[in-house]
């Protein structure tokens, strides 16, 4: 039986919030199990607004909103049961229009490689987690700091155990396995709403659906994914503590928009998993997997590469 309480799990993500809508019940799973988890959280989210119509009009809300979303990740982390850890880059935005605007100066996403990643390598030699999760190239969606944490995730996870790679950021460690979460996979939301139907309910996916089967020809069939799932992680027991997570965020989570518009109940009968695909690994594994740590036998000898 693998012994958690000496493992180590990492999260690197764009924005406060993104933890709770992206693998929130795993990393709750893996809190309660005994191993160490930590979320780390690039920016502030300073550039953000306030996507609750509830909170619209509230004092600290207007006047401090990256205060205040300080504040509502300390919740979301205690809720999940994780340390947390803010990297401090300034938020850069999503851009919109056509052209779409240059991105602010001095933002995250703007950021040289190097400078983006170095505390991020230092925080691998420093928690020296086994398993860091964090997005695909396209950022999970193409926003400017989702793609900009890939960059410095993968960075981190190949060079924070290259002793000559990032000098006076701490002792080298080399993490065993990265991998991309696909908390929006077409196939989760596909087998929700195939469900909701069945049971003669209205399903919040509809038009989502609607417009992935107009993009196929037979319209039967969702497009192929950018990644494959290669790993299920069953934590069905820790949706509520999830959505307890989500619900700390107020300024950023409508609870009465699509994150809540399927209950944790339903959710756990159809798709009683979170799902990743294995991006990289120096551990022997067999694929699909069920453990995020799986081939991870030995805390005290994970390689050094």
């Amino acid at each position: 039986m693998t012994d958690y309480s000496q493992l180590r799990l990492l999260a690197i993500h764009a924005h406060p919030d993104d933890e709770s809508s992206k693998g929130a019940a795993t990393m709750a799973h893996y809190a309660q199990l005994g191993a160490r988890v930590m979320v780390a959280t690039c920016t502030g989210g300073e550039r953000g607004s306030i996507l609750n119509a509830e909170m619209e009009g509230d004092v600290w809300a207007e006047r401090d909103l990256p205060g205040l979303r300080r504040h509502e990740m300390a919740a979301a982390a205690k809720a999940l049961g994780v340390e947390h850890r803010w990297i401090g880059f300034t938020d850069s935005g999503l851009p919109e229009g056509d052209p779409l605007p240059p991105l602010p100066w001095g933002c995250f996403a703007l950021q040289p490689l190097e400078r983006a990643a170095a505390p991020v390598v230092q925080l691998v030699r420093e928690f020296r987690p086994h398993v860091i999760l964090s997005y695909d190239e396209n950022g999970g969606y193409p926003h400017p700091d989702h793609i900009q944490t890939h960059n410095v995730a993968m960075e981190a996870y190949q060079r924070a155990g290259d002793p000559q790679a990032y000098p006076e950021t701490g002792e080298p460690w080399t993490p065993s396995k990265l991998y991309y979460d696909r908390a929006f996979n077409v196939e989760r939301f596909i087998a929700l709403h195939e469900a909701l139907e069945a049971r003669g309910l209205q399903s919040p996916y509809a038009q989502r659906i609607a417009a992935i089967q107009e993009s196929d020809p037979e319209g039967h069939r969702p497009p192929m994914p950018r990644h494959e799932t290669t790993t299920k992680i069953e934590c069905a027991h820790q949706f509520t503590v999830r959505d307890a997570a989500l619900s700390s965020h107020r300024t950023q989570v409508d609870p009465k928009g699509l994150f809540f518009a399927v209950s944790a109940e339903t959710q756990a009968e159809v798709w009683p998993w979170e799902d990743y695909t294995l991006a990289e690994s120096r551990v022997e594994t067999s694929l699909p997997e069920t453990d995020l740590f799986a081939g991870v036998t030995d805390a005290a000898s994970t390689p050094r590469k």
